[in-house]
């Protein structure tokens, strides 16, 4: 059945934006009403005066009302759940691994003996997971649609400024805690002297994850993809999650440091 749909204006209710998408049964001839990004919308049948203000008997008048951005996101796309294990794969593995080298010296019996060979290489595989990660993060865009709500110039290139903004809390930070400060060296008994306190730390006090978040808003934004928004909660909570057992962690590894210190400086 075809159904052509008429603009409700005749009826006080204002012109149908173009940017509308009409949902009937059937197919809809609604050149009026179409759009470039395919998306759902919801409906309403109006009441008619009578059959005989149809210029045609199979018209129907529709009032359509523009779907949440939500849902331009397509759940049936395998991409999106393998971008979402991944993401959610990483800070678990990077946590499981330090864990089981600070409890048993895994990764170090691995390398000989040596902690700082054992530190390198899991940073190598933490640094090539990311990696990872973010291209599954990108398959996973390519094949969402995008929303007209995020496409928006406002929206595309605020972008830009979260994206300078993630990166740069990103590297300051690597570079401020070096390799093995980055990559859980404290762990494998590669402790620094004082905790960094210096920028980016002065604004964040977890500068990779925050930064790391606000790359993947960036890229969500700059495609106007829902379905990144969607992942980039997924980061957010990951993040969220993995920190409720590191900084603890890390924390008891630094206060078992300074006692140790300090006794050996009254056995002194």
């Amino acid at each position: 059945m075809t159904v052509n749909c008429k603009a409700p204006s005749s009826f006080g209710f204002g012109k149908a934006q173009p940017s509308y998408d009409v949902f009937a049964f059937g197919t809809c001839n609604a050149d009026n009403l179409s759009t470039s990004t395919p998306h759902r919308l919801f409906f309403q049948l109006l009441p008619l005066p009578s059959l005989t203000d149809l210029e045609h008997p199979s018209d129907i008048l529709i009032l359509a009302a523009p779907a949440t951005m939500f849902d331009n996101i397509d759940f049936t796309q395998p991409s999106l759940w393998v971008s979402a294990i991944s993401i959610a794969f990483n800070p678990t593995f990077w946590n499981i691994a330090a864990q089981s080298e600070y409890h048993n010296k895994v990764i170090t019996k691995l390398f000989g003996g040596n902690a700082r060979y054992g530190c390198y290489a899991l940073a190598v595989t933490i640094f090539s997971l990311g990696i990872f990660r973010d291209y599954l993060y990108n398959e996973a865009l390519a094949s969402q649609p995008a929303s007209p709500l995020l496409q928006s110039p406002l929206a595309k290139y605020s972008a830009i400024p979260l994206f300078l903004t993630g990166n740069t809390l990103v590297l300051t930070s690597m570079w401020a805690l070096g390799v093995t400060g980055t990559y859980l060296g404290d762990y494998f008994g590669i402790l620094m002297d004082a905790p960094v306190t210096s920028f980016p730390f002065s604004v964040s006090d977890a500068p990779m994850y925050h930064g790391s978040t606000l790359s993947f808003l960036a890229t969500a934004l700059w495609y106007g993809k829902p379905a990144g928004l969607l992942l980039t909660g997924c980061v957010a909570v990951a993040y969220a999650v993995a920190r409720r057992f590191e900084d603890p962690f890390t924390g008891m590894i630094y206060a078992k440091r300074d006692e140790e210190r300090s006794k050996g400086k009254k056995g002194l």
